[in-house]
C-alpha cells in the first residue's frame, strides 16, 4: 500500500439505536456521501451498528476476521465506495458466550479486514446526573496496542474512553502513527465539557492528527451522547466538526504537516520518562 500520501478522510456522526436494520441504512446513506465528497477513509463511530440495552449486542456479536452479516455489509460498502472503513466499535465474539469484544476494525478499499483492535479500557462509571454504565459487565477488554497501514501513513487505533488515557497514544505514537482513530459514544454528561479538551490535547502531546467519529442525541431510555464528530490537527486546531443530527465532517490529513510539527516542537524527542 503506498503510504506518506496526502488524503481526505472523513468522520460519521450518528444516532444508532436499538434497530439493526435502521442503523446500518444510515451507515450506508452517510459512507456513500463521504466518498462522493471524496473521502478516501471514513471513521465510523463507537456501536454504530447497534447501541441499546447491554444484552443486545451479544445477539449481533461475530467472530472475527470471519465475520457474519454486519462484516459482510460492511466491506460491500467499501468495495462499492472504493473507501476504507474503521468500524468504530464493532461487536465482536469474546471467549464466552456472557461477554463480547468491543473492537476497532480497519477494512480495505477492496473488504478486507486489515488490522483489529480491542478496546482495552471499559467505561464503569456513577455520573452526577444518574447515569450508571457498567461496560466491563458484558465486554471483554482487550490487551494489545494496535496500529495499521493507511494511504496517509500509519493510523493508531482507539476506542471512546481510551481517550482519558494518554499512555495508550504514546505507545501508539512509539509505533509509528500519525493519526489517531478515537470512535466513540460520550455520555452528553461527560462530552460538554471533557470532548473537546482531550481530543485537543492527545493531538498535541501526540503531534498526530485525531479523527474522533461520534455518536450524537437519544438513543434508547435516557442513553444520550454528546456528538460533535471532528478532526485534529497535530497543532490542536480543529480542523471539521459536526454539527446537530447525523452527518459527516472531512479534512485533507497531510504527513508533511506532522513532520513539520514534530520537527518545529521536538518534544517527542525530548520525553525523558518511558
Amino acid at each position: 500500500m503506498p503510504t506518506s500520501r496526502r488524503t481526505k478522510v472523513a468522520v460519521l456522526q450518528m444516532n444508532s439505536g436499538p434497530d439493526l436494520a435502521a442503523n446500518l441504512a444510515v451507515v450506508d446513506w452517510l459512507v456513500k456521501a463521504a466518498a462522493e465528497d471524496h473521502a478516501e477513509l471514513i471513521v465510523l463511530p463507537e456501536c454504530f451498528a447497534l447501541l441499546g440495552p447491554e444484552d443486545a449486542k451479544l445477539g449481533i456479536a461475530e467472530a472475527l476476521p470471519a465475520g457474519g452479516p454486519v462484516l459482510a455489509r460492511c466491506a460491500a460498502l467499501a468495495r462499492e465506495t472504493h473507501t476504507e472503513l474503521i468500524l468504530g466499535g464493532f461487536w465482536e465474539k469474546a471467549s464466552d458466550a456472557r461477554h463480547v469484544r468491543n473492537s476497532c476494525v480497519h477494512l480495505s478499499a477492496d473488504g478486507e479486514v486489515r488490522a483489529v483492535y480491542r478496546k482495552i479500557h471499559l467505561f464503569d462509571v456513577d455520573l452526577p446526573d444518574g447515569t450508571k454504565l457498567t461496560e466491563s459487565e458484558s465486554v471483554e477488554p482487550g490487551t494489545e496496542v494496535v496500529t495499521t497501514d493507511t494511504a496517509f501513513g500509519k493510523l493508531g487505533l482507539s476506542v471512546c474512553y481510551d481517550l482519558r488515557f494518554p499512555e495508550l497514544y504514546r505507545r501508539l505514537v512509539d509505533q509509528g502513527a500519525i493519526a489517531l482513530a478515537v470512535p466513540a459514544a460520550f455520555t452528553l454528561t461527560t462530552g460538554k465539557d471533557h470532548w473537546h479538551v482531550l481530543l485537543r490535547a492527545r493531538a498535541v502531546e501526540s503531534q498526530s492528527y485525531v479523527l474522533a467519529a461520534a455518536q450524537t442525541g437519544t438513543h434508547f431510555g435516557s442513553r444520550a451522547s454528546y456528538g460533535h464528530a471532528l478532526i485534529v490537527d497535530p497543532w490542536g486546531t480543529v480542523l471539521a466538526e459536526c454539527g446537530e443530527g447525523e452527518g459527516f465532517a472531512t479534512a485533507w490529513l497531510d504527513p508533511e504537516v506532522v513532520k513539520r510539527v514534530r520537527g518545529s516542537l521536538p518534544s517527542l524527542a525530548h520525553r525523558r520518562l518511558r
